[in-house]
Order: structure tokens, then C-alpha cells, then sequence
């Protein structure tokens, strides 16, 4: 009798200790779509060394979000649709239950949006996915955080229309990744090409985009006053190779965020000397955050990849993707009175997070982001960046900060995601 009354003290302590395959219930679990392999492997990989090392200082330094440990865990996806949805599905229920989903692709996002309602997990989409979905009260559970590719178009075209004394005459093309995620800045272009009486033409890439020949040959015989890149991992270094090829200058080149880092310029070598794209923050380790993180993993032999890294463009994405994610956790906790939130949780703190200045320089982020407030209605919250170069060796910043106009995106987000909402058959909240 006292062994069996052990055993099931023993089984009743287990069912407490760990819900889902390996993963305590009393912790915060944070499941991590990434791709350190395939084509898009020099990008995907500094921004899974970020996320990584972010949710390790936290741990280390902090136990965690008050108190509460942080159980992370990678799924490697190669950044193939149906391999995201492989891992969702497979991460969606450990633990306690997966807190939110950053699913770094576009195409992704695209077959998830209509999973995570039913489901109840947020999807945080920094920079990327649906632009539409910036309209919180038809995507209750998309978090396009600080800037959609249709704020990054609009911001685009006010910096080249600035530096030219307006853009009448004048032709861009969009060079871009033949998918989703290429595709989301074209309505914008177009509209604004009416507006501003420029000729515009898009021409698509296809996966992985080492094949661009036919693209910049078409350049050569147009020889557009700008051309805007919408690419990713090896697309972007093959372009500005291609560029060079056919004579076209790089500082007339811009690229979207997603094709501003490191990686997109080093395998060109001097060749990439001037050309531009969007930040949506700077580079560089000289920042508190980057601080904590060297002392707390680094100098304890737990860093995610090489330590000279730490700082790079994508990589200090990745620490503030995270930073947001466990933000959110955070306002979580307070607004529900629980240690340990869900994704149903956390979505309310998306929905009330609010970054300050006195907050950011409190997280260590001061220079690092901009304010950001989530509401109901809105879920981008902030839509600024700025323009840096590469000057050979290093970005630098050749812009103040761009403000996305808002009256003029707004009413397009609403009409897009009504058409969703009316498509799908969702009545959108009131806020």
C-alpha cells in the first residue's frame, strides 16, 4: 500500500511539474520558428542567435519574466510554408500552451492567420506579414509590430521623392522575391506612382534568387532612376552582384529592411560600397541590452553564435523581436494576475502594450527602438525608420527618422482587411 500510495503522489506530482512533451507548466513557453539551414540560412540564423540570447540573458539575469523561467525551443522550418505549419502544430500545445508565434516568413503568417483564431495564440509579425492586418479589429491575433511592408513602400517613396524634388518622370522598379512577402509593397508602389506621376514596374525573382540575370538585364535597357529590393537571403547579395554587372549604381538601390544587413552586402565585397535600405533600428553592441548579454551568456560560454556577432543588423532584430514578445508577457501578468499566460493571455497584452521612452531606456533598448503604443484598432503600433548605407565596411545612418503617413495608409489597411473580413466571413470588432 505505501509503495502504491507513492507511486501515484509520484504521478500527481508529474501532471503538475510538465503539461506538454518535456516542458515545465510552471514555465513561460516560447516556441521559436527558425531557419538555419536552406538558402535563407545567413539571414535566418543572426536573428535565431538574437531571440536566443535575449531569452537567455532574461533567464539568467532576471529568473526569467518576473520570476517565472522562460522554456524556449527551436523548430526549424527552412522557411518552406508547409514546414512552418509543421512546426506550429507540433509547438502550439507544449507546456503550458505556446505564449505567441513569430513565424518570420511572410508565407507563413499568410497560412497561419486563419489558424491562430480558432487556436487563441498571437502571432507577432515584426516587420513583415499582412499589412492589412495592422486593422486589429479583423485580425485579433496578428501583431505586425512596428512597420508593415506597406509603411515601409510609403516610407520609401517619401525619401526618394525628398532627395529628388519630387518624382514626376521618374521610374522605379521593384526588384522582388516572387512570393507573398515580395509581393505585399506593389499596391502601395502603384498607387503612389499615380500620385506622384512616376513609371512603375515590378519584376519578380524566383526562389531562392540566385537566378537574376534577365531582371538586371531589363534594368540595364530601362535604367530606372531607383530600384527598391524586396528580397532575402542569398537574392539580396546576388542583386547588388548583378548590379555591378550591368553598371547599375548602388546608391540607387534601396532595400526593404529584410534586405539591409550584413549578409546581404559582405559577399558582394566592395562592390556593395553605397548601397541603401531601410532600418528599423541601428546596428552595433554599444547599447545596455548588448551589456547584459555578453555578461550573463557570453562570458558564461552560452552564446548562440560567435561574439563578434552580437550587435549586427539582423541579430539586434532578433533581440527585439523577443524584447517585445516578453514585453507583451509581461503586461500579460499584470492584467490577468497569472505567472504563467498563454497565448489567449498574451494577446491582451499585445493589445495594451505600450513602450515608453522611460520604459525602453529601463529594458536597456534607449537608441535601440522607438515608443510603441498597441491598441484594439491598431496593431503596428509605430511606423518609422530610417536610411543607411553601407560604406564598405560598416551601415550608416543617412536619414532622420521617416514617419509612414498614416492618413494615407489607414484607410487602405481598412478597406483590405473589410474585403478579408467580408471574404471570410468575420464581423469585425468595435474598439
Amino acid at each position: 500500500m505505501k509503495l502504491k500510495s507513492l507511486a501515484l503522489a509520484g504521478a500527481a506530482l508529474l501532471s503538475l511539474v510538465a503539461v506538454g512533451p518535456g516542458v515545465a507548466a510552471d514555465t513561460i513557453f516560447y516556441p521559436h520558428l527558425v531557419y538555419r539551414s536552406g538558402a535563407y540560412a545567413p539571414n535566418g540564423i543572426p536573428f535565431a542567435n538574437g531571440v536566443a540570447d535575449y531569452v537567455a540573458m532574461i533567464n539568467a539575469r532576471d529568473g526569467g519574466v518576473n520570476g517565472v523561467r522562460i522554456e524556449l525551443e527551436e523548430c526549424e522550418t527552412g522557411y518552406a510554408t508547409d514546414r512552418g505549419v509543421e512546426c506550429y502544430e507540433r509547438l502550439k500545445t507544449k507546456g503550458a500552451g505556446a505564449i505567441a508565434f513569430s513565424p518570420l516568413s511572410t508565407g507563413i503568417t499568410f497560412a497561419l492567420t486563419e489558424k491562430v483564431p480558432i487556436d487563441k495564440i498571437p502571432l507577432q509579425t515584426m516587420g513583415y506579414g499582412r499589412s492589412e492586418s495592422a486593422d486589429g479589429r479583423v485580425f485579433a491575433w496578428n501583431f505586425p509590430l512596428l512597420g508593415t511592408y506597406w509603411s515601409a513602400a510609403d516610407i520609401l517613396i517619401q525619401h526618394v521623392a525628398k532627395i529628388s524634388g519630387g518624382l514626376r518622370g521618374k521610374k522605379i522598379t521593384l526588384v522582388y522575391h516572387d512570393s507573398p512577402y515580395g509581393k505585399e509593397p506593389i499596391p502601395v508602389l502603384q498607387d503612389h506612382a499615380q500620385k506622384h506621376g512616376y513609371t512603375f514596374e515590378a519584376i519578380p525573382v524566383t526562389h531562392p534568387g540566385v537566378e537574376q540575370k534577365a531582371a538586371w538585364l531589363k534594368i540595364r535597357q530601362t535604367r530606372p532612376d531607383f530600384v527598391f529590393l524586396w528580397g532575402w537571403g542569398v537574392m539580396n547579395s546576388t542583386a547588388i552582384k548583378e548590379a555591378v554587372a550591368v553598371g547599375y549604381p548602388r546608391d540607387k538601390m534601396y532595400g526593404v529592411w529584410w534586405a539591409a544587413a550584413e549578409p546581404d552586402v559582405r559577399p558582394a565585397g566592395d562592390d556593395a560600397k553605397g548601397y541603401q535600405g531601410l532600418a528599423l533600428h541601428p546596428a552595433g553592441a554599444d547599447y545596455p541590452v548588448h551589456k547584459d548579454i555578453l555578461r550573463y551568456v557570453y562570458d558564461a560560454g552560452k552564446g548562440a553564435g560567435k561574439r563578434e556577432e552580437v550587435g549586427e543588423v539582423l541579430y539586434n532584430r532578433g533581440v527585439i523581436d523577443a524584447m517585445l514578445k516578453l514585453e507583451a508577457v509581461r503586461t500579460a501578468q499584470k492584467l490577468t494576475g497569472k505567472k504563467v499566460v498563454v497565448g489567449e493571455d498574451v494577446r491582451l497584452g499585445y493589445e495594451n502594450l505600450e513602450l515608453t521612452a522611460d520604459r525602453i531606456k529601463e529594458l536597456g533598448f534607449e537608441g535601440l527602438v522607438t515608443p510603441l503604443k498597441i491598441t484594439c484598432a491598431d496593431h503596428e503600433g509605430a511606423r518609422k525608420a530610417r536610411i543607411h548605407q553601407w560604406d564598405g565596411q560598416k551601415w550608416v545612418f543617412v536619414s532622420d527618422w521617416i514617419e509612414a503617413d498614416i492618413n494615407y495608409l489607414r484607410p487602405k489597411v481598412e478597406a483590405a482587411a473589410a474585403a478579408y473580413a467580408k471574404e471570410k466571413g468575420i464581423t469585425p470588432r468595435s474598439c
